[in-house]
């Protein structure tokens, strides 16, 4: 057993209009994670469109090779705490960037402490649109260069066979999962939420 993660992306025009109290549940709603169909494939679960079960407000996103649980986000952005300070600083600051806005906790900061609104106080991530602006920003520095951090990741990175998140092409694939998601998100306009499910 274990922590998980069930990223959605949100229309947050729609949120606006449901009441504060209401959000959480109805973000856990249209998460849907207990239905009846079998196992969600990897990628966009409402591709292609299903309003019934995935309401044109939100869309819900899969990480391959996670099961949903939350650990392999954990140990990316322990394995990037591992590596950054050999990394160049341009890129370690547009990574820092992408990272922190999902699933990485800079040195020294308390994650929560400034919530806006309590009812994504529970919340693993919260990025509302202009907050995803910044984070494609941050990733387009970033993916021209990935191969830069193969190097630091090998030699400063120590995992044993079998943990999580031990290879440097499953810490590249998480990143572009997340890029994935960020992106979707920004083509709409949305932000993104991930729930603790």
């Amino acid at each position: 057993m274990g922590a998980d993660i069930t990223v959605l992306i949100v229309d947050w025009h729609h949120m606006a209009n449901i009441p504060e109290l209401e959000r959480e549940s109805a973000l856990m709603e249209a998460a849907d994670p207990d239905d009846d169909d079998g196992p969600v494939e990897d990628g966009w679960a409402w591709l292609p469109p299903a309003p019934e079960r995935f309401p044109a407000w939100c869309g819900r996103y899969e990480f391959g090779g996670t099961l949903g649980s939350y650990k392999p986000h954990f140990w990316a952005g322990e394995r990037w705490n591992a590596m950054r300070e050999h990394v160049p600083d341009d890129l370690r600051t547009a990574l820092d960037a992408f990272l922190a806005g999902l699933i990485w906790d800079p040195p020294g900061t308390d994650p929560g402490e400034d919530d806006a609104e309590p009812w994504h106080g529970a919340l693993w991530t919260y990025c509302p649109p202009p907050d995803v602006r910044a984070l494609v920003q941050a990733w387009d520095a970033v993916v021209p260069r990935l191969e830069e951090l193969r190097g630091p990741f090998t030699a400063h990175v120590t995992a044993d066979p079998g943990d999580w998140v031990e290879r440097f092409e499953e810490f590249t694939k998480l990143l572009h999962g997340w890029a994935e998601v960020v992106a979707q998100a920004h083509r709409r306009g949305w932000g993104l939420v991930g729930l603790p499910i």
